[in-house]
């Protein structure tokens, strides 16, 4: 199992709404791409201080690499993204494997 941990630092000007439809998107692909079984996402609520320049974050679980693999290759995830890195001022990436 793999958690595919994503959070956000976004653009102070980002427009929410269109966060929240990148959102809608990457949960829709749960199911369309074997392999891909969960996906959450919401508020960093940073109760340790330790992240606060990412204000949104979103984890999405996968069966494996494998099915990572494929995610990170689909042209529907590509395309949403696009559209979040253009969001954002930066990523933090994290792909934690609890095989």
């Amino acid at each position: 199992m793999i958690d595919h941990i994503v959070l956000l630092h976004l653009k102070p000007d980002h427009d929410p709404d269109a966060l929240i439809a990148v959102m809608a998107g990457l949960a829709g692909l749960v199911g369309q791409i074997e392999g891909f079984d969960d996906f959450r996402h919401g508020m960093n609520r940073d109760y340790e201080g330790r992240s606060p320049a990412y204000a949104y974050g979103f984890v999405g679980r996968f069966r494996d690499a494998l099915a990572l693999a494929a995610y990170a290759d689909d042209p529907r995830h590509r395309a949403l993204g696009a559209r979040l890195i253009a969001l954002c001022d930066d990523l933090l990436v994290a792909d934690v494997d609890s095989a």
